[in-house]
């Protein structure tokens, strides 16, 4: 007979039980640290929370002295880096009302230029305060007031002489009615200069700056309306004598005048329709129009055609005042050219090393 098992006592129950549990808890933290493991692998490194970064802002202190005495004028403080000179002049204005942003001229050192508006404030720092030198320019005046100013008087002053008032010349002599066919021609050239200058200042040139010294304005105009007044008061006399050779002197050195009024407003076109190449500007290049052309030899044609009308001009009247007019624009414009030609060197230096600045063939 098989002998009976005895039922297991309670004390015996309880430590299976507890032996039980120890295995079971045993492996469930085992899982528990295999999953947690599996997610640290599958989640990758772990990184630290990045720090907040704390952006500050460095303001600069513009200390504008005096240029003759040296002495501190006042401290425009606050300057943001982004801001341009033309800001800096804004604040000078509000700390001294008397001189207004036109008006001032600023230079990093006491003997060298003059800094433009835009120039960006934080170029000029060498450390957080920036030192300024001022001077006053005097009252000032816009580009386009300027050249208006100095167009529409000789434009006018030419037609007083042309319908002979009776203050300018003699009552009897004046009222003769023939007129060679030269002086209607000189008036008609000689309004139509003008007139393509006024139109050309209001709709064509761009300027890079904004004000202008009035004293430039004041020599300017008394150059124009002075030689002006001398040109007309000599082509709409009653005594004016035709030119040497008659209508065929007339008639080419006026289709040579028109020619280069042309040339002159298509290269001023061109001139304020410069292509731009990325950020970079390029240098005016010949077109199909044939009055472009003369960019191929000489980096200023602007002034060449110039000085082509008024040497045509001088031919068609055949008066000394014209001519004396003439020769002094040529010099004048021979000097722009030649600055001109050494700034295009720098900014368009392979387009322009082989050509002359005004003259063909003159390098």
């Amino acid at each position: 007979m098989h002998q009976r098992q005895k039922p297991s006592t309670p004390e015996h129950r309880r430590d299976l039980a507890a032996d039980g549990g120890a295995l079971s808890m045993s492996h469930n933290d085992s899982r528990s640290l295999f999953n947690f493991s599996q997610l640290v692998l599958s989640a990758g490194q772990i990184k630290p929370s990045p720090a907040l970064k704390h952006s500050k802002i460095t303001y600069f202190e513009v200390e504008i002295l005096d240029l003759q005495s040296k002495k501190q004028i006042c401290i425009v403080d606050k300057v943001p880096p982004a801001s341009t000179l033309l800001d800096v002049k804004h604040k000078f204005h509000k700390a001294c009302p008397q001189w207004y942003p036109s008006r001032v001229g600023l230079q990093l050192e006491r003997n060298g230029p003059f800094l433009k508006d835009s120039i960006n404030i934080q170029s000029l720092a060498v450390s957080s305060i920036i030192t300024l030198y001022f001077t006053d320019l005097g009252q000032q005046v816009g580009w386009t007031t300027f050249f208006l100013t100095e167009y529409t008087g000789p434009l006018l002053i030419y037609l007083l002489f042309y319908i002979r008032l009776s203050t300018i010349y003699d009552q009897v002599e004046s009222q003769k009615n023939f007129r060679h066919p030269v002086v209607h021609l000189a008036c008609f050239c000689h309004c139509l200069h003008y007139i393509r200058h006024l139109l050309e200042t209001l709709f064509v040139h761009k300027f890079s700056e904004g004000h202008t010294p009035l004293k430039n304005m004041i020599k300017g105009c008394a150059f124009y309306w002075g030689f002006t007044s001398w040109i007309a008061y000599y082509i709409n006399h009653p005594r004016y004598t035709p030119p040497s050779f008659g209508h065929r002197q007339v008639s080419y050195a006026a289709l040579a005048f028109l020619m280069c009024e042309a040339g002159n407003h298509f290269i001023n076109v061109a001139l304020a329709h410069q292509t731009n190449s990325g950020n970079k500007t390029c240098f005016p290049s010949p077109t199909y129009n044939p009055f472009t052309w003369l960019f191929l030899l000489v980096s200023c044609p602007n002034y060449t055609y110039e000085a082509g009308s008024w040497i045509s001009f001088t031919v068609m009247t055949q008066t000394l005042p014209v001519g004396i007019f003439a020769f002094l624009m040529v010099i004048q414009m021979s000097l722009w050219a030649k600055k001109k030609h050494k700034l295009y060197l720098k900014r368009f230096y392979p387009e322009v090393r082989r050509k002359a600045a005004m003259i063909p063939i003159i390098f």
